[in-house]
């Protein structure tokens, strides 16, 4: 069964927007698992125009289930991730003024840095992820590096869902067979919603985990969030 990580980031920006602790980032976080979700993913950037770091350090002691941080490897978030030790750090390659997440990594030539830095995770307890583009040829350098997963830039897939959504998994599809084959976990996240989740599911059926904020925090504007988190489950049982 494909497990639902809920990002709290835009929690964090909507609090961020009036400069107090309203909406509460942890209560948040222990509602979300409360009302279903199996995990609680974080972003932190340099800036901290979201989730600040001394949020992760809060979380770090309240979060039950699976704890997945993400972000670019730089020296701050790698301490970070040595403080808390999630169960998991999901490695992307955004510059510090990126808005989000908008490509993966290319493992061919941050190959060896990767492999460093998995090395590093791995010593501390903690599972990795690499953010990748569906695209075959970055696997096997995935795989070198290490890694115990990798995760699936899904906007493209998102984008063109609606025009014709066989087409749009392909790629996905045949990079997941890929990764099976080579022993990697899978993970998928970025512009997934409640339109397109459950026939990326359906799709790949040994996908481990997907990691959904954005659309998660609209909708549940409209159906509360306890609703929505089930909706979500919902879209991964079918």
């Amino acid at each position: 069964m494909t497990k639902l990580s809920v990002n709290i980031n835009k929690i964090a920006t909507l609090r961020n927007a009036r400069g107090a602790n309203n909406p509460d980032v942890v209560k948040v976080a222990l509602d979300c698992e409360r009302f279903g979700s199996q995990g609680i993913t974080v972003h932190p950037r340099s800036d901290e125009r979201h989730i600040r770091y001394q949020d992760v350090l809060d979380l770090a002691q309240v979060v039950t289930t699976e704890f997945n941080i993400e972000g670019y490897p730089d020296q701050r978030f790698m301490q970070l991730i040595r403080e808390v030790r999630p169960a998991q750090a999901t490695l992307v390659p955004d510059p510090p003024d990126a808005i989000t997440s908008n490509t993966g990594w290319d493992t061919i030539t941050h190959q060896h840095l990767l492999r460093d830095i998995v090395d590093e995770l791995h010593a501390i307890g903690t599972r990795v992820s690499i953010f990748i583009n569906p695209e075959v040829k970055y696997f096997m350098p995935a795989k070198l590096t290490g890694t115990d997963r990798v995760e699936l830039y899904t906007e493209p897939y998102a984008a063109h869902y609606h025009q014709d959504r066989k087409k749009a998994v392909a790629p996905y599809v045949e990079v997941a067979k890929i990764a099976k084959e080579l022993g990697l976990g899978l993970n998928a996240g970025h512009d997934l919603d409640l339109h397109n989740l459950a026939f990326l599911a359906q799709s790949i059926p040994h996908l481990e985990e997907v990691s959904i904020g954005h659309a998660l925090v609209c909708d549940a504007l409209y159906y509360g969030l306890e609703n929505t988190i089930q909706m979500y489950r919902r879209q991964l049982e079918v």
